[in-house]
């Protein structure tokens, strides 16, 4: 048995340094295995910011309520007197100053993207102080709060990158009305980032809303607990709406980007297949090249096992140094990169590509799996060349 390993050891070292010799072809299989490595990183680490990015706006301990049949919040309307009717509601946590309950409009206006220099729809959420307070990861990067009663506004940390002209202090129209910029929020990269706050009341009347909003978030006492809510909404006539956790809706508006992992995936197996023709072409014009090499060892007693494991090694080798590649160059130019997409509400929803060691896995298994196809079918031939053809052939 410790034979046979030194024999493998022999041949993998020999068929390694020999890689120089096939230099330029060796180099077009670790670009190949590179570029496919790269191009599924990219799809999945879109997928996984999105993912992130919605997750994270949802709460357990908040319910969302809108009008039923409402895909979204752009689609629903709350009238005044069915707030009343869910701030009475059991179920719902409450302090000093009565029911944790925000109704809140969602307006859409537009931005001009930085990187585009168009125009793309931007959410103006109408909230007061207690719908900030309910967003208990809100923190002020910059500036101050909004001034009730106002036209000033506050705008998330991902608008402030995407967009132009959203700096404090700077005056924003959006048709006859014209706002002024006080301050920049995060909510530690959730949606809510993607979206610019003002009062509720002025957007009520600068919108023609009159007393009615579109959601109404509830703090919870008991998080995930719906069915006091849910109870109120089947026994009161007036109350048709639907009602949710924050999280699930979130995590239902997050759906439209999972086919980006997909499609990730297709195209990434699509050009595997592509790489996987460039490198079994490699790897056989390999095997014709060290033929007499080959040959010269079996003659010595090496066996074909030998000669099959040191070919396939060669092929992991550079598939390895492929994936590694490509892993690198997603890395780099990836991770981090700050992009934007449309939300349920045909709204801009800004996020971060983002690169985990996960991902970076699944593109080393995908680098292991072209090596390693695209190596067996040469190390298969090279294990059962025979010796006599192989001296023929490289005379």
């Amino acid at each position: 048995m410790g034979s046979l390993f030194s024999q493998i050891a022999t041949v993998t070292v020999m068929n390694v340094r020999s890689l120089p010799r096939r230099l330029w072809m060796s180099l077009a299989m670790v670009l190949a295995s590179a570029v496919v490595v790269a191009i599924l990183l990219a799809f999945l680490a879109m997928a996984r910011g999105f993912e992130r990015t919605m997750d994270g706006a949802g709460s357990e301990g908040t319910a969302i309520l809108m009008r039923e049949g409402a895909a979204s919040e752009i689609n629903s309307v709350i009238s005044r007197e069915q707030v009343n009717l869910v701030e009475a509601s059991p179920g719902i946590a409450r302090d000093a100053e009565g029911p944790l309950v925000s109704p809140e409009l969602y307006v859409i206006v537009d931005g001009i993207k930085k990187s585009t220099d168009s125009e793309a729809n931007i959410a103006l959420r109408g909230l007061n102080a207690r719908g900030m307070a309910m967003r208990e990861n809100m923190q002020l990067l910059e500036g101050r709060l909004f001034t009730p009663g106002t036209n000033e506004m506050i705008v998330g940390a991902g608008v402030l990158r995407e967009f132009d002209g959203f700096a404090v202090g700077d005056e924003v129209r959006f048709g006859k009305n014209v706002w002024r910029v006080v301050g920049v929020f995060s909510t530690s990269g959730s949606a809510f980032e993607s979206e610019l706050w003002a009062d509720v009341k002025v957007i009520q009347s600068l919108y023609d809303r009159g007393s009615s909003v579109q959601t109404v978030r509830a703090k919870l006492e008991n998080p995930g607990d719906l069915a006091p809510l849910e109870k109120t909404i089947e026994q009161e006539p007036r109350l048709n709406l639907e009602v949710q956790t924050e999280q699930a809706y979130f995590a239902g508006q997050g759906k439209q980007l999972q086919y980006m992992a997909i499609f990730g995936r297709v195209i990434s197996f699509v050009m595997a297949l592509g790489a996987l023709a460039g490198a079994l072409n490699t790897m056989y014009t390999s095997v014709a090249d060290r033929a007499r090499e080959i040959a010269t060892l079996r003659a010595l007693g090496f066996s074909s096992f030998s000669a099959f494991c040191g070919t396939l090694a060669e092929a992991l080798v550079l598939a390895i140094a492929g994936g590694l590649l490509g892993s690198l160059a997603a890395f780099l130019f990836f991770d981090g990169l700050n992009a934007s997409t449309f939300g349920g509400s045909f709204t801009q929803v800004v996020f971060r590509f983002e690169m985990s060691p996960d991902l970076l896995l699944q593109g080393a298994w995908l680098a292991l799996v072209i090596g390693f196809v695209s190596g067996f079918f040469p190390a298969w031939r090279a294990a059962r060349l025979p010796v006599i053809v192989a001296f023929r052939n490289a005379a």
